[in-house]
């Protein structure tokens, strides 16, 4: 039984450039109109901006790849969005801050360190299992909260090396929450091409969650300097010397975002779509209980968990964590014969090229098979970009694809998951794509068949077990 998951309606002509910025002020995915999902690059002038943006293989290599460096530079309302949480973090910043940054923090993510990652996720995602058993079948849960904890304390675990406890990881769940419902996503300011001191919309509160996050932060880093544990993230960021107490907490809060945000936002759209899609589900059951059986998830498990991992990157295609990847153009360019100014936004948007008509075969359908090898369905490499691409690729992309493959596992392994009665998913944007304010849902217990004989966990992987991108 094929599904189409939920999507905002798509206006039937372009919106004029007021009701298409009053409409992106409340979800970023509801102003492409239908025949964007069509479109190879489109161009428009909003306000005092001129905004091209990348919608094919070709353009998508040009801005991002090819001519990467006349796009290093983050557009004016993201730097602007997330400065305050951020400040100069690898996220937002440039040039040569960027580069030494960027030389720090991939060695400290990198694929060979998984396996001093990977049982930190599954014994926090079995935690969170057991939890789920010991309560009564049908009893209610917010999976899109529960996620968010999930994720946060598994980065509470392995970048800080130390157990958040509910009490901080609620704390801090709660703020980035916050934050992203008074970030701005127009940011008419920019637009108009004025100065980023000027004062933005909502920036007290703005400024007030990040406050809460900060403090978090700088308790867990002040912790750390007291102890001798260097396996931790951070303790190798501070053992480099080069990092002051507030460029040290912005690289953190960066880690902690994209770890915690991006993944807990798949992970929550996973379980809907598994729960509205029994013939997926059931497949993935069988997968799970013939890769384990009874017992838990290791990294070696996951070359083997195929279709695990399709539909999680199945659920990145439709859900894209960050649905807009906004660069400023630094120098005059062309692109598709069209003329780039410099200061111009150059825009690749995953929402339209992951659902784009020419590149995809029921681009709207939940379709996890065709992610597996050898499917004609596959995508090319510049028509899925759910980490970005290029030199700005997340450095976290290989922790982020695995810490999900595993905590899904873990989790369909022993519960079973149904969209609570009367509840209604749609997908709304910010600063990043969530199924609304909460997923409820009901949980119910789940038990491998009795006949189910696990393959044996294989030696441990070598190179990426992913082996994305």
């Amino acid at each position: 039984m094929e599904f189409i998951p939920p999507f905002p309606s798509r206006p039937k002509t372009p919106l004029p450039v007021f009701q298409l910025l009053r409409r992106g002020m409340q979800n970023f995915l509801s102003i492409w109109e239908d025949k964007a999902f069509e479109y190879q690059t489109m161009s428009m002038q909003l306000l005092a901006r001129q905004v091209v943006i990348c919608n094919s293989p070709d353009t998508v290599r040009h801005a991002f790849v090819t001519h990467a460096e006349n796009y290093e530079r983050k557009s004016p309302q993201m730097r602007n969005a997330l400065s305050p949480l951020l400040g100069d973090g690898l996220f937002i910043s440039d040039g040569a801050t960027w580069k030494q940054r960027r030389q720090m923090v991939v060695p400290v993510l990198h694929t060979s360190r998984l396996g001093q990652f990977a049982p930190v996720m599954v014994q926090t995602a079995s935690e969170l299992g057991d939890r789920w058993a010991a309560l009564p079948d049908g009893s209610a849960i917010d999976v899109l909260k529960a996620m968010a904890q999930l994720t946060a304390e598994i980065i509470g675990r392995t970048v800080f090396g130390q157990t958040l406890g509910s009490d901080r990881t609620q704390e801090v769940v709660e703020a980035f929450s916050e934050y992203q419902k008074y970030v701005d996503q127009r940011d008419l300011t920019s637009l108009l091409g004025l100065p980023s001191w000027i004062p933005r919309r909502h920036g007290a509160k703005i400024g007030q969650s990040a406050a809460r996050i900060h403090a978090i932060l700088d308790g867990i880093i002040a912790d750390l300097r007291r102890t001798e544990d260097d396996g931790s993230v951070i303790r190798m960021l501070m053992k480099d010397g080069s990092l002051d107490a507030t460029a040290l907490r912005n690289e953190a809060a960066v880690i902690f975002m994209a770890g915690h945000e991006t993944t807990a936002n798949c992970l929550a759209w996973a379980c809907y779509l598994l729960s509205q899609a029994p013939d997926v589900e059931a497949r993935l059951h069988e997968e799970l209980d013939t890769v384990l059986g009874a017992r838990a998830p290791t990294l070696a498990d996951v070359p083997n968990l195929v279709y695990t991992r399709a539909i999680i990157e199945e659920t990145l295609r439709l859900y894209p964590p960050v649905p807009l990847l906004a660069r400023e153009a630094t120098h005059d360019d062309t692109i598709r014969s069209r003329q780039v100014k410099a200061g111009a936004l150059v825009i690749v948007v995953p929402w339209l090229l992951h659902r784009h008509r020419l590149y995809w075969r029921k681009p709207d359908h939940f379709m996890p098979e065709r992610f597996l090898p050898g499917s004609p369905d596959a995508p090319e490499k510049y028509t899925y970009v759910p980490f970005s691409i290029g030199p700005r690729i997340c450095a976290g992309l290989s922790f982020g694809l695995t810490e999900a493959i595993i905590c899904l596992a873990t989790l369909a392994r022993t519960a079973k998951l149904r969209l609570a009665p009367g509840a209604v998913v749609e997908p709304v944007c910010r600063l990043t794509l969530r199924p609304g304010d909460t997923l409820p849902m009901t949980v119910s217990a789940r038990t491998a068949r009795p006949d189910a004989q696990a393959v044996p966990p294989a030696a441990p992987a070598q190179g990426c077990p992913v082996h994305h991108g």
